[in-house]
């Protein structure tokens, strides 16, 4: 049996996001829960770290679920869920969460990847030495391999 937090998409089962609940086969805002999300959001914007923002918002959550409460667009509404929060909140926390990333150290960039080029053709000189150990045999055929 499934609960007011969980429904079934596509065959597989989904949780409903924090500040919603189901009424009538229907994603509702949960007032209560959704003030918390709302005050999460300025708090974090405010300046206050991930676990400051929880706690004053009264959630109990970790750093990196307050993180991904933070990152998740469901809040701002959709076909499915009405919106919680504005956009424009949204995008400043956004933009917020990318400047302390930055002021700390911790963004993801690519580094520039060396091109690797392969030899296509190969040239294999004449072998003259004969081995009776087939490893040491196979060893000396692949030194006279060189690369066109």
């Amino acid at each position: 049996m499934r609960s007011d937090s969980e429904r079934k998409v596509g065959g597989v089962m989904s949780y409903i996001p924090y500040g919603y609940k189901i009424e009538n086969a229907r994603a509702v805002i949960e007032e209560s829960t959704a003030a918390q999300v709302r005050m999460l959001f300025i708090c974090y914007l405010s300046g206050d770290s991930l676990s400051s923002a929880a706690k004053k918002a009264e959630m109990n959550a970790t750093h990196s679920a307050v993180g991904l409460f933070l990152q998740n667009k469901r809040y701002l509404g959709d076909d499915f869920y009405p919106p919680i929060i504005d956009e424009e909140l949204f995008m400043k926390v956004q933009e917020e969460r990318e400047r302390r990333a930055l002021k700390l150290g911790r963004t993801k960039s690519l580094k520039n990847k060396k091109e690797v080029v392969f030899p296509t053709s190969f040239r294999m000189n004449e072998g003259l030495k004969h081995f009776d150990d087939p490893f040491q045999q196979a060893e000396y055929a692949y030194s006279l391999i060189e690369r066109k």
